[in-house]
This record gives C-alpha cells, sequence and structure tokens, in this order.
C-alpha cells in the first residue's frame, strides 16, 4: 500500500469505488460488483465512516456474504478501518443498473446481457437474447430457468451453440 491510501483524510466516494471495482462477482469472474449495479451507494461520513450499500441481484443470492466479505478485504487492504457494509432489499435490483462496461464484461463471459427495458419484464423480453458467441438474434428461448437464478439458458440457431442470459429483471 503507498501513503496515500493511508493518509490522515477520508478517502471519497470516487476513490472507494474505483478500490471496489476489484470486487467481482464469485460467479461471473470477469464482472466488477460496481459494473453488476450490485454497489448501490458509498457514503463517507464527515469523521470519515464509509458505508457500502450492495442489493443482491435476487433475494437469498448465496453468495452476498461471500461478496460482502470481499468488499470489507478491499476496504481494510487501503487502511479504511471504520466502515460498515450493508445488505439491502428495500429496492430489488434491476439488470437496467449493469454498466456499459458490465455489459462488455458479462459478453467476455460468454453470457448474453440483459436488455434494457422499461421496468415491464415478461416472458417476451426474456425469449429474445443476443447470442455472445457469434452476435446473432436468432435465438431460442430453452428454459427461464439456468443454473442459478439469475440466468436462462438459450440455443443460437446461426452457430448452434447453447448460452446462458444473465435475466433482464
Amino acid at each position: 500500500m503507498n501513503q496515500s491510501q493511508h493518509s490522515l483524510s477520508a478517502p471519497d466516494k470516487a476513490t472507494i469505488l474505483t478500490w471496489l471495482e476489484v470486487v467481482t462477482d464469485p460467479e461471473i469472474p470477469t464482472v466488477s460488483l460496481v459494473d453488476l449495479g450490485v454497489i448501490r451507494d458509498v457514503r463517507v461520513a464527515d469523521d470519515g465512516y464509509v458505508t457500502v450499500r450492495m442489493t443482491p441481484t435476487f433475494s437469498g443470492c448465496p453468495a452476498m456474504d461471500y461478496m460482502r466479505r470481499d468488499v470489507e478485504r478491499v476496504l481494510r487492504e487501503h487502511g479504511v478501518e471504520r466502515f460498515a457494509v450493508e445488505m439491502s432489499l428495500e429496492e430489488a435490483w434491476s439488470s437496467n443498473w449493469v454498466t456499459e462496461r458490465g455489459r462488455a464484461a458479462l459478453k467476455a463471459h460468454r453470457l448474453s446481457p440483459p436488455p434494457v427495458h422499461q421496468g415491464i419484464v415478461d416472458l417476451d423480453i426474456l425469449e429474445y437474447a443476443e447470442c455472445p458467441n457469434c452476435g446473432s438474434r436468432n435465438t431460442t428461448l430453452r428454459s427461464p430457468f439456468g443454473p442459478t437464478l439469475c440466468r436462462a439458458l438459450h440455443y443460437c440457431n446461426d452457430c448452434r451453440q447453447g448460452f446462458e442470459q444473465f435475466k433482464p429483471v
């Protein structure tokens, strides 16, 4: 750690968000929790106390404890001693919170990113996904239930490959 990370002044929100970009989803290690929209807020109080608020992609997500510990580890590594990492279910996570960089990272992991929606998610929006292998939209929904709650199974009719889509919610 360098000297500036141990300075007496508290880090600002932007700095902490930059630090947290190394915290990835344990099931999708190509995408950060910041870009996935799981890190919802960072507050730094006048006394330097840091609060990080997270919203799971699905309530009951088994990876949330792991993610919380990873966020805590990164804060400690950067010299933050007084902090809280809160799991919030006040507002349901939305796939619209995934950043463009997060969408690219999902593709790099061979997952079709969720489509941006206007708040209404029905089976029609889940039916169509862009193939992360060849980019085709000539795809078929095989099952809305994938290996995890946040994924659906699709098949590309052009490159004839199965793939998973990160579900829009």
